[in-house]
């Protein structure tokens, strides 16, 4: 059944994704825009409605005879359970199954604490979260988890994580299945920003960069409207790109000169020591910037230039549409727009820059947890795991 249901291309998993917009449709509506008999799409909408995935909505227009019956995406059928994990901190999330978030919460957390350590606490806060929304664990569908490193996202194993001692090649998905026996996805965390900021703000961009300022510095690349991740799960490693004409400021990933070790948040917080104002934390140093002190000021606008100089070479090479600044330093102002832009104008193509745009993200720290929901819905719900589940 399994294999006849999959080639069709009118399976009932390819009748789920036309009612995905959420559009309420008639069994006429679904017959005329698949070809199908209506005795055929009745027996296919049972089917999904029976798994839940498909619920009737309000009554549809009388042509003169009894209204007819209205069909719809039900996006509360499952759960998602999502973590968006920095080096600091981790947002844990419950989404349905349009990528929504229904309760989050944050916490701090020390990625270099370990996998054992890290992932326990994720599925306890995934726990009471289920238990705040009174969902049961039954209900989830799947997991997405982001993590500041590269990934191999066909595996779920981190590859050489810089900052992550421990977590190279450990299996994640089987930690987390043992819990929550469903789909467990894994990326880049900085992948899953870009794959959340584009599907939320930007779904008609085709090519878009969303660069993560924080304690780190990544970027997410989203190319002909799809995530790109590179062969080793590694494209966008920004952060680790030499700064021209850099000080060799040594890197915790061994080498020196890395513009994260040159513009990421610990290395403007010892600049700001250096020049007598106690900060230590990414808030801090916001908190001092958007509080008017110019050193601060000036600081951050440098940083910026920093960052905009190796994003210029990434404008040349990719020609985006849409460069989207995101994570803990973004929420500084416009200081480090200022500086981005500053240097992406001077260095880059002016062909490469003349219809860019340089924004802040409209997600905010929410973008990890969307996209991940979203890397795990495109799994669990395309037309072949519809059709496999149903049969």
């Amino acid at each position: 059944m399994a294999e006849l249901l999959a080639s069709n291309a009118a399976s009932p998993g390819h009748l789920l994704q036309l009612l995905r917009d959420g559009k309420p449709r008639t069994r006429a509506d679904l017959s005329s825009a698949t070809g199908l008999s209506r005795s055929t799409v009745r027996t296919r909408l049972d089917m999904l409605m029976h798994a839940g995935l498909v619920s009737e909505a309000d009554t549809g227009v009388s042509t003169g005879g009894r209204p007819a019956d209205l069909f719809v995406f039900n996006t509360r059928a499952r759960v998602v359970l999502t973590a968006e994990v920095g080096a600091t901190h981790a947002i844990i999330a419950v989404n349905d199954l349009t990528g929504a978030t229904l309760a989050v919460h944050k916490l701090s957390l020390d990625i270099s604490a370990g996998p054992d350590t890290v992932l326990t606490t994720l599925v306890e806060q995934w726990h009471a979260l289920l238990a705040q929304l009174a969902t049961p664990a039954s209900q989830v569908a799947g997991v997405g988890i982001g993590l500041p490193g590269p990934v191999e996202h066909a595996t779920g194993r981190p590859t050489n994580p810089p900052i992550m001692p421990g977590w190279n090649g450990y299996n994640v998905p089987a930690r987390v299945q043992a819990d929550f026996d469903v789909p467990v996805l894994v990326d880049n965390e900085v992948n899953l920003m870009a794959l959340g900021e584009h599907n939320t703000a930007y779904p008609d961009t085709d090519h878009l960069i969303l660069v993560k300022i924080a304690t780190g510095i990544g970027a997410g690349l989203i190319s002909n409207y799809r995530l790109h991740r590179g062969t080793a799960g590694a494209a966008g490693d920004i952060g680790h790109i030499r700064v021209h004409n850099s000080p060799d400021v040594p890197c915790r990933c061994g080498n020196t000169g890395c513009l994260e070790a040159i513009a990421g948040g610990s290395a403007i917080a010892a600049l700001l020591r250096d020049k007598g104002l106690h900060v230590d934390t990414n808030a801090e140093i916001v908190d001092v910037v958007r509080g008017g002190d110019i050193v601060a000021g000036q600081v951050l606008r440098e940083a910026g230039r920093s960052i905009g100089e190796v994003l210029a070479a990434c404008v040349n090479m990719f020609n985006p549409a849409l460069i989207v600044v995101s994570g803990s330093l973004a929420q500084a102002g416009e200081l480090l727009l200022a500086g981005i832009r500053e240097s992406i104008y001077r260095r880059s193509l002016p062909l490469a820059t003349e219809n860019l745009r340089i924004v802040h993200s409209q997600t905010g720290d929410q973008a990890g947890v969307i996209g991940a929901a979203v890397m795990v819905i495109q799994e669990i719900l395309n037309p072949s795991a519809v059709d496999r589940q149903l049969a």
